[in-house]
């Protein structure tokens, strides 16, 4: 397998129409860039970034995963994202707002990869379709607006939101797609971001979306399999003769045998 089998651990949201923030994460060790055309650019300014989209990408980014988040089905902006995406070498459009299978068909047409964004109560429904549609590679948790949706009182309160989320990563597995937590709003907040990326990787999730550099290290940290993790698979794999067997105190058989050996192959790629 190569390192483009595995999925991002970071991904990095890096505005459009922000040229420096797009140079500068050329240097960065995020898994993905996603050039974002959406959220992170005022309708004014819709156009400069899709020029400056293209010009990055035609740039490129060596050794890094680049993928662009254009604006949502609906959205007046989405048929000038869909040009201006078209033709270029990426590995994959983030799709927003994606509530059913048939919000998919604008972007079916690029011909990449879709990461499509479960952000409402309507989407977390749809979602174990959405993972299963084969233009999709992955689901994204988009849990501002989830939070916004649900009325959350105070806002973010992923306790308040656990069914959700684990709906998210259960559709994404059942479906073998690929399933990523959110973003964490407290830029700030290095230790808060450090325990929600240990979560989100607890809870079953490949990686984790970010909205500032300083957070990329600590994710790529958080999803990586730790050195501890590392000994055990090695030694559960090293001990392993086939069928159920006891293995360290506890019972193990070739399920665990293929998570261990999963394991160390992400290990050698991360």
């Amino acid at each position: 397998m190569t390192p483009s089998d595995y999925p991002p651990r970071s991904l990095l949201y890096v505005p459009g129409s922000n040229a420096r923030a797009l140079e500068k994460a050329a240097g960065l060790a995020a898994d993905m860039l996603i050039i974002d055309l959406e959220d992170a650019v005022p309708a004014d300014r819709k156009a400069e970034a899709r020029a400056a989209m293209r010009a990055a990408v035609a740039a490129g980014y060596p050794g890094k995963r680049v993928a662009v988040r254009i604006n949502g089905t609906g959205s007046e902006h989405q048929a000038a994202d869909i040009n201006a995406v078209a033709g270029l070498a990426l590995d994959a459009v983030v799709l927003p707002k994606v509530d059913a299978i048939a919000d998919l068909e604008s972007a079916r047409g690029l011909g990449l990869p879709i990461l499509a964004m479960i952000e409402t109560p309507t989407a977390i429904y749809a979602a174990r379709d959405i993972a299963a549609d084969p233009a999709v590679a992955g689901l994204i948790a988009g849990l501002n607006d989830l939070a916004h949706e649900l009325k959350l009182p105070g806002g973010m309160d992923r306790g308040a939101m656990s069914h959700a989320i684990q709906a998210i990563v259960l559709a994404a597995r059942a479906a073998g797609a690929w399933g990523f937590d959110g973003v964490y709003n407290a830029i700030d907040d290095a230790a808060g971001f450090a325990s929600e990326a240990a979560e989100g990787r607890r809870l079953g999730f490949d990686g984790k979306t970010l909205i500032h550099p300083s957070q990329v290290d600590p994710c790529n940290s958080a999803f990586a399999p730790s050195e501890r993790e590392i000994a055990a698979a090695e030694a559960l794999v090293a001990a392993a003769t086939g069928g159920a067997q006891r293995h360290d105190g506890q019972m193990i058989e070739d399920m665990h045998v293929a998570a261990a050996r999963a394991l160390l192959a992400r290990a050698g790629h991360a």
